[in-house]
This record gives C-alpha cells, structure tokens and sequence, in this order.
C-alpha cells in the first residue's frame, strides 16, 4: 500500500517493530505465549490490541456499569460504579506502562478485564458466594473463566494471567511488568475514589484521614492518584530496584499501607458497611439457592452444560448486576422479605 498522503499505513508488522523500542522488561505482542486455541494472526492489530477490543465488546464488560463497587447499588449519580473504576484503573495502568517504557496495549487490555468477574455487590458478594466453592470464590478466578469459558474471547496468554493475579491477595504474583502495572493500578484507584465516595456519602470526613496520606498524597481524587502514581515510577526508576520490578517508593508505599488500613476499619468494615453486608449476603445466597433448585431457570446463552450444577448456578447468580439480581429477588420472593430487603440497599 503507498505511503504517499497525508496518511501513514501501519499494519501489526509495523506496530511490532514500535515496539522493539520498548524497555527490555516490557512483553512484546510477537512473544506472546499466545492462545489457548491458535488463530490466524490479525492483519492490523497486534495480539494484545485484539485482545484489548474483544474485552471491550464483551457482555461481562458492559455489566460493570451496573455493579457495585463500594456503595450498593447507589442512587447518586456520582458514585463509582465497577465500570468508571475499571476505566480509571486502565487510564492509571497506562499511565505507568508509558512512563515506565512497558507495553501500554497489554497494561490496557489486562485493566480492563481486572474485574469481569466480579459478583453484584461488591466484595460482600464475594462472602456470600463463599460456602459454594471449595477453597473460596474469588472474582479473579471468575474472570478468567469468563474469559475462557463462559465467553469464549480466547486471549492471550499474558492478558489471563494479568486478570487471574490482579488482586494483591493471589500467588503467584502476575509474570508480567505490565501486570505489576495493573495491581498497584487497582489499588491507587480504588483507595483513592472509594475514599472520595466515603467522604461524599458522609461515612467520613476529609480530616478524618490519617495525616500521613494527606502529607503524602493531598486530597482524594485527582490529586491523590497523580502523587501515587508518580511514587510507583520513582520506586520503580530507582537504582535501589535491583529485582527490577514495578514498585512503590518505601515511603509513600508506608502511607499507602496505612489509608488502606484506615479504609478497612472505617468504610469497607463501617456500619453503614456491615448493615449492606447482612442484606446482600441474604438475597445472593436467595438467588443461588433458588437456582439450585430450579436449574432450568438458567438461560441457554450462560451455561456452561460441562459443569456441575452448583458451578452453573454460581457462574449465573455471580455474573449478575446489582439491579438485575435485586429486581430477580423481587419477583422470586414474597413481597414482605423484599420490603425488608431492596430498600435498604437502594437507600444508600
């Protein structure tokens, strides 16, 4: 194709050789370790790119908007839901990988597939779903089925064991930079607007926040994220680094541990928390146990016929976003247990 006009062609070839220009811990698409089912490679875009647009046109990505992340099922228009923090864990995920000289495509396309697998609710979801999985559910583990099986998106290697090792609680740790990437993404994003939406809901207050994280960091919000993401370039870039891994400067990385410390203890286990927490536990366990009895009740198009019932159900009630699940309660159930149930979440 003629590189005359004022356009210039780029096909994947083009964009791989880009990155050869990369720092020498970055994870270059052409070694990737590829799929679990091998495929033509794409004309235009790179693996990670390809992956990157599958997740983005996926059915698990479009529920985000309607799932918790701290306040259920909020009416505020203002309150981060799952997706804005997806979206803001991918902006600061990219931010560090170009900063840093890491692949910025692979850093996106495992941000934005961090947490498909996310229950309603939250991480109380995560509670309620327990006793039905030997060992534990974990939203990250979901993921990675839905990406593998539920969904059939076939990606990459790199991009699934960016999602199944996000959280900070999951061993082995990511085996990408980019990876590393995301988790202190994760983490920069939810401490610091879950700390903003706290403070809007009247949980608490600004100066109620350890004097550490305001020297260090300012404000939450925009100011918080800029000044974490700015001591994990400088624990990474420092000479001190020998492991050569994605770090958060020793200092700022003490005050981190402490605002998450303080978030447990005053929002995440908070009374307004604990009071969420009874009711979500009571209508997912509900739902689950409903469908347990009534498996013809699942649809076709989200069931994996492989499985066991029990993991049919989960993979069903766990996909489920906050409203949809509530509204199922609704009709499941009398409507005396729903009077008692639906408003205390909807109030919040």
């Amino acid at each position: 194709m003629s590189a005359a006009g004022p356009f210039r062609f780029t096909d994947r070839s083009v964009r791989q050789a880009a990155e050869e220009h990369l720092a020498p811990a970055a994870t270059r698409a052409a070694d990737s370790r590829g799929r679990a089912r091998p495929e033509p490679e794409d004309p235009l875009r790179t693996a990670f790119e390809r992956d990157r647009d599958r997740i983005l046109h996926a059915k698990a990505f479009r529920r985000l908007k309607h799932k918790t992340q701290v306040f259920l099922n909020p009416d505020g228009d203002h309150f981060v839901t799952r997706l804005t923090h997806t979206l803001q864990v991918t902006q600061v995920a990219r931010s560090l990988a170009r900063a840093l000289g890491l692949n910025e495509t692979l850093a996106e396309a495992i941000a934005l597939a961090h947490d498909v697998g996310h229950s309603p609710f939250g991480h109380l979801g995560e509670d309620a779903l327990e006793p039905y999985v030997a060992g534990g559910w974990h939203h990250a583990a979901q993921g990675v089925r839905i990406v593998e099986v539920l969904e059939h998106l076939n990606l990459t290697w790199e991009v699934r064991d960016g999602v199944r090792s996000h959280s900070w609680k999951i061993e082995p740790p990511p085996s990408t930079r980019e990876g590393e990437c995301v988790r202190y993404a994760d983490r920069i994003g939810y401490l610091s607007h879950d700390a903003l939406d706290a403070i809007r809901a009247g949980v608490i207050a600004l100066e109620d926040l350890p004097a550490r994280t305001r020297d260090v960091f300012g404000v939450p919000g925009s100011q918080m994220v800029g000044t974490m993401i700015d001591a994990v370039v400088e624990g990474s870039l420092s000479p001190d680094n020998a492991a050569g891994e994605v770090v958060m400067a020793p200092g700022p990385l003490a005050a981190m541990h402490e605002l998450r410390a303080f978030m447990f203890e005053r929002v995440y286990a908070s009374e307004t928390a604990a009071g969420q927490k009874h009711v979500a536990i009571d209508v997912i366990r509900r739902l689950v146990d409903h469908h347990l009895a009534h498996p013809e009740l699942i649809p076709v198009t989200y069931r994996d016929t492989e499985a066991g019932a029990v993991t049919q159900v989960v993979d069903y009630v766990s996909g489920m976003t906050d409203r949809f699940a509530l509204a199922m309660h609704d009709r499941l159930f009398d409507a005396d247990a729903t009077s008692r149930m639906t408003p205390l979440l909807r109030a919040q």
